[in-house]
């Protein structure tokens, strides 16, 4: 296959300035570029693939601006300082939140829109006299999109309207949630088959989906649906494709050294820019406050994540910044009007100043904040998705080699911390997997959706205000049930 047109944020601009390029200035206004004239070459079709892509930078992209996921989990609370964005955040710290919520709508309808993105690849490039290879590739690249979308809506709200066209209904229904997970499936098989593996992209297309992307996503699914058989092919096919590995250094996977590095299996790329569609404030939401300024301080540690590491683990101190660190040779000082600690009655501490250091980048302004790359799939998940399902498949020896592959690169050579696991209990194993993922994947946004999936969730954080029956699921924005004039339904106990 050629390689494809190369992949730069560059273009990804030229996409968004549409009005200034030469030719389209005759053209039909953007929003009917779409459906009909929009795109018709080669070069159309690279800039609507790059367009679906974009919208993984939105702010909204992100659970609607903040890291709510995390925040309704025990691993963090809404942060910044007490009265900042408390009734936007605070809600989602204790399970208060209504169908009305703040970010909910804007989380929506960014999904939405980066699967109409989608669309326009796959039904309008289809019919684009153009190279094949690219052609298909760039249709590849964009179901693996669309189902990145759908997986986020389908295990937000469940069941969720269907759209595969350009052109869908005005009033859309919801579909069930085994028809979209069935999309789902449907849309990464085709990618699986299509996509290249990473070592046969070229460098100027680093952050593109790959084979091994695909693969990864679609063990997750299988993880979801309790599908283990499916989940331990897939894993063990990313696995044994020798394409990954992890960072010698724990701290580079999620951070500046470690950007489209070995184990980065998806990323969003950024640069550091606050306007263009370059940057991506994810970072910049999560980063410190005060001094140095890098952000706004969002989605706190909680004690409970940090009380939770075993003795000695590496990645507490590369997972929360305490004040008082120095980090690239900058001294982190905090927040002024944020208190150092809270205590309860008793003298215990309930939380803590401090922030997510895996969303930190070198440099001294907030600008620099915009351009860290978010890593949606990195191969240590990769190998606790393998762990867990071969150990639910009654293979806990060969379960026990992907575990403990994550433990050896966290121990950062101290023999001392962090033993191999030796359980071979199915029951016993099973929490291990769980608890070495949150220490692994901590402020990734991976812990709520991992208790709800395990069935946990009401076990570990129905002390928060979870309620089972009901929170498994986010409630549907009621401004889009009312958009659709009550074709859409809300989702269980949320009315």
């Amino acid at each position: 296959m050629k390689a494809l047109l190369h992949f730069s944020l560059a273009s990804l601009l030229l996409l968004l300035t549409l009005s200034g390029c030469e030719g389209f200035l005759e053209k039909k206004p953007q929003g009917e570029l779409t459906q009909e004239v929009f795109p018709e070459s080669a070069s159309d079709a690279l800039l609507a693939t790059n367009a679906a892509y974009t919208s993984l930078r939105g702010w909204y992209y992100n659970s609607g601006g903040y890291p709510i996921l995390d925040i309704m989990s025990d691993d963090a609370h809404k942060g910044s300082n007490p009265n900042d964005l408390l009734s936007e955040l605070g809600p989602y710290d204790s399970f208060k939140f209504t169908v009305t919520a703040d970010g909910l709508d804007r989380w929506w309808a960014a999904l939405y829109e980066g699967i109409k993105r989608a669309n326009v690849v796959i039904e309008k490039v289809a019919e684009i006299n153009m190279d094949e290879s690219v052609k298909n590739q760039c249709i590849g690249e964009a179901r693996f999109l669309r189902a990145v979308y759908y997986f986020d809506l389908v295990r937000a709200w469940g069941g969720v309207p269907k759209v595969t066209t350009v052109t869908p209904p005005l009033k859309l229904a919801r579909s069930s949630a085994d028809e979209i997970y069935g999309l789902i499936i449907e849309d990464l098989e085709y990618a699986i088959g299509i996509l290249p593996e990473r070592s046969a992209q070229p460098a100027a297309d680093r952050g593109r989906a790959t084979k091994g992307a695909a693969k990864s996503l679609r063990a997750k699914v299988a993880l979801f649906r309790e599908d283990y058989q499916t989940a331990e092919t897939f894993a063990l096919e990313v696995i044994n494709s020798a394409e990954y590995d992890l960072e010698a250094n724990f701290a580079d996977a999620n951070g500046k050294n470690g950007e489209h590095g070995v184990e980065s299996v998806f990323e969003v790329g950024a640069m550091d820019n606050e306007s263009g569609g370059l940057g991506n404030q994810y970072a910049n939401t999560q980063g410190v406050r005060g001094t140095p300024n890098r952000g706004w301080g969002v989605n706190r540690p909680s004690e409970d994540l940090r009380n939770s590491f075993e003795p000695g683990d590496p990645r507490l101190d590369a997972t929360i910044i305490d004040l008082g660190e120095t980090l690239d040779g900058v001294k982190i000082l905090g927040d002024g009007t944020t208190p150092d600690f809270v205590y309860d009655g008793e003298g215990k501490i309930l939380e803590r100043e401090c922030y997510n250091q895996k969303v930190w980048t070198p440099g001294s302004n907030t600008t620099t904040q915009f351009g860290h790359n978010r890593r949606l799939i990195r191969y240590a998940d990769v190998l606790l998705m393998a762990a867990e399902a071969l150990n639910e498949n009654n293979k806990p020896g060969i379960a026990l080699i992907h575990l403990n592959k994550v433990r050896q690169r966290a121990r950062g050579g101290n023999p001392d911390v962090l033993p191999d696991i030796t359980e071979t209990g199915k029951e016993n194993l099973r929490s291990i997997i769980l608890n070495e993922r949150r220490h692994e994947l901590a402020l990734e946004g991976h812990r709520f959706w991992d208790l709800v999936r395990t069935g946990k969730a009401e076990q570990v954080i129905g002390t928060l205000g979870f309620i089972k029956g009901k929170h498994e699921l986010l409630p549907v924005p009621q401004t889009e049930i009312d958009i659709s004039q009550k074709t859409l339904t809300q989702n269980p106990n949320w009315n």
